[in-house]
């Protein structure tokens, strides 16, 4: 095919604005389950936790899959080079300027509820700044940090890579991608990848667990790359998505089945039913029973979308320009909206709601501020503001944080 001439999928936009409205309920709900979080409520509990993994094992592989198409679709109109020069500026300035002036409140919160921290914020922000180590329970606090915008620093390292294996394999890329094409149809869609997914998390999770740290995350790269990259070859494939679409009444029965022996396992698990021998038996088909599940349910998204949204409108124009900013924003406006409230000992129903309702107008608010002024737009990984914009022209990229949850 003609790679200057990728088509723009519509319902893939549309993908990443619902994931990432997924993603803000789902920090809403890390502040009231039991997993480790930055603040906690004091009425956390296991309850929202199955609510929670109906998301968890697949949402930030779908953002990396979406992509993986929309660097595809970069690269088929630029060089390598200025491919990775112009995603350098749009997502390193914000990952810098966001781990130096977002995030730190984040931390601020951490250590005051955490460890009783009495000192100011500026006091705080001077040992943020100078990479004070000794906030320390149960290990110690890593200062700077990225928290959420992990996604960011780990977005640019596979941008970069996706560039390399371009600028060596030139026109071979496209063969590859047609190769694949070949083989990803019908059952093949659904099993080939799950099964390089589920090999990955039964070989390397034990050997090295998730840390969002990049530089020894290998359990992380080895599920999220190869997502990525297999975004970037089928945006190369004509007639893929339509595969997809085809496949999605299929695929969200295997992501529900998955799920629900999920929460089998670790209902099974909690309740002391599985001992030592029986665990080793299971657990690596409970790992490929998560891989399964979490590639099923990308599928069942796309294809769902594919079907329903694919179509323009101002709507995606606007959200997609807003979900970058907007989730750089979300999770420090989480954290400090979440303390904020604490003394209130509101009900955590009514406290969630009100939390994901202020959180949700305040980033909006944000976004209206950022999108107007100049020196604020490159910040926050927008380019500069055009008089006219068309359709096929809106600018966007993807973006949100750590999985947290439970699984095997």
């Amino acid at each position: 095919m003609n790679t200057r001439h990728l088509p723009r999928h519509h319902f893939l936009d549309w993908v990443r604005i619902i994931a990432f409205f997924l993603l803000i309920l789902y920090h809403v709900g890390m502040y009231y389950v039991t997993w480790g979080w930055h603040v906690k409520s004091p009425f956390a509990s296991a309850a929202p936790e199955p609510f929670m993994m109906l998301s968890s094992p697949w949402r930030l592989s779908l953002l990396f899959l979406v992509s993986g198409v929309a660097s595809s679709c970069m690269l088929a109109k630029l060089r390598p080079l200025d491919f990775l020069r112009k995603r350098s500026w749009r997502l390193l300035v914000p990952l810098l300027f966001g781990m130096l002036v977002i995030v730190p409140p984040q931390s601020y919160l951490e250590v005051v509820e955490k460890l009783g921290y009495a000192g100011g914020y500026a006091d705080f922000t001077r040992l943020y700044l100078r990479g004070y180590h000794g906030f320390c329970q149960d290990g110690c606090l890593v200062l700077p940090t990225w928290n959420h915008l992990w996604f960011v620093a780990y977005l640019w390292a596979y941008t970069a890579v996706l560039a390399l294996v371009v600028l060596a394999l030139g026109p071979r890329f496209d063969r590859l991608a047609a190769l694949l094409g070949r083989v990803l149809t019908g059952w093949k869609i659904v099993v080939l990848p799950a099964a390089v997914l589920a090999l990955a998390r039964i070989l390397m999770l034990n050997r090295f667990p998730v840390t969002h740290a990049l530089v020894d995350d290998w359990y992380s790269h080895a599920n999220y790359l190869p997502v990525f990259l297999l975004g970037a070859l089928v945006a190369r494939v004509p007639g893929f998505w339509p595969r997809v679409a085809a496949l999605r009444w299929t695929c969200l029965a295997l992501a529900l089945a998955g799920w629900a022996l999920l929460m089998l396992w670790i209902a099974l698990d909690d309740a002391g039913g599985i001992d030592g021998t029986r665990w080793e038996l299971l657990v690596h088909p409970m790992r490929a029973n998560y891989a399964l599940l979490a590639w099923s349910a990308i599928l069942a998204a796309c294809g769902f979308a594919r079907r329903h949204l694919d179509r323009d409108g101002p709507a995606r124009r606007y959200l997609t320009e807003a979900v970058f900013p907007i989730y750089i924003l979300h999770q420090t406006l989480i954290v400090v909206l979440a303390h904020a409230l604490k003394p209130l000992r509101l009900a955590p129903g009514l406290e969630a709601v009100l939390l994901a309702v202020l959180v949700t107008v305040l980033s909006f608010a944000g976004f209206e501020i950022v999108r107007r002024v100049p020196l604020l737009r490159p910040l926050f990984g927008l380019g500069p503001r055009m008089r006219t914009m068309s359709p096929a022209a809106a600018p966007g990229t993807l973006a949100p944080r750590p999985a947290g949850g439970r699984g095997v």
